[in-house]
């Protein structure tokens, strides 16, 4: 029975996407069956991973608003264990569809409900919003992991991510945990980084990820290869970072 674990934050540019494709694919190569649903708009997570989303049949759009059966938008990608349901730009119209449908919170929890037995994890990466599409994967989901870049505005918007949180817990998902807050893009050479590590530790002590993700050009260009950051370059930091973290995740 697969641990659902969405990845969420409304601010955009944490590293949130970068996390969903390398953590998935660390915790593939760790010999676990892992499913990733990209659940936002931009399908960043879909093209990271090589797939061509301008010729997608079926992806978790046609799934939310069109009730297909969600075996039929599973890809497998180049990473062994690691199968994807693409997203599609079409899914920025998909709240609004969603709108009128019955019990519309529940959508993302019945798609994955039918999978939930066919892997060890599934990740699902939000958009940097907190819309119906985010409260669907935050009601579906076990817990939730907070990339947090180790930048100056680094707990901007957390507040009310958190409340978002609470209300899920107290109105559709009382089983939502915190899996973890992750500082992303740490530069060592900055005090600055280290500041917001410790400020992020002082106000979420042991929710905080002890592997922080160090900003490395392989993060960056990984992506544009189609290709996880343990494929694109298994030595470089990115690779080690997320590595060290997919074992953090197995761990807890």
């Amino acid at each position: 029975m697969a641990k659902i674990i969405s990845l969420a934050n409304q601010k955009g540019g944490v590293g949130k996407t970068t996390t969903a494709i390398n953590l998935s694919a660390a915790l593939a190569k760790e010999g676990k069956k892992v499913l990733l649903v990209d659940a936002d708009p931009q399908a960043n997570a879909s093209s990271g991973l090589g797939i061509d989303i301008r010729n997608l049949e079926a992806t978790i759009y046609e799934c939310l608003v069109n009730g297909i059966d969600p075996k039929l938008a599973i890809h497998h990608t180049s990473v062994d264990n690691l199968d994807l349901i693409p997203s599609h730009i079409d899914l920025v119209g998909a709240e609004i569809e969603m709108l009128g449908l019955e019990d519309r919170e529940l959508l993302m929890k019945r798609i994955l409900s039918h999978l939930r037995d066919q892997y060890d994890f599934i990740l699902i990466d939000c958009s940097p919003s907190l819309g119906l599409i985010t409260v669907n994967a935050l009601t579906a989901s076990d817990s939730v992991i907070i990339p947090v870049q180790a930048e100056f505005f680094a707990l901007e918007g957390i507040a009310k991510l958190l409340n978002t949180i609470k209300i899920i817990k107290s109105k559709l998902n009382p089983q939502l945990k915190i899996e973890g807050f992750l500082v992303t893009m740490f530069d060592n050479r900055l005090r600055l980084s280290t500041q917001v590590y410790d400020e992020v530790k002082k106000h979420f002590g042991s929710l905080v990820f002890n592997t922080v993700i160090t900003r490395n050009v392989r993060l960056s260009e990984a992506p544009s290869h189609g290709l996880s950051v343990l494929d694109y370059d298994p030595s470089s930091k990115g690779a080690k970072n997320y590595a060290a973290l997919a074992k953090e995740v197995i761990k807890r």
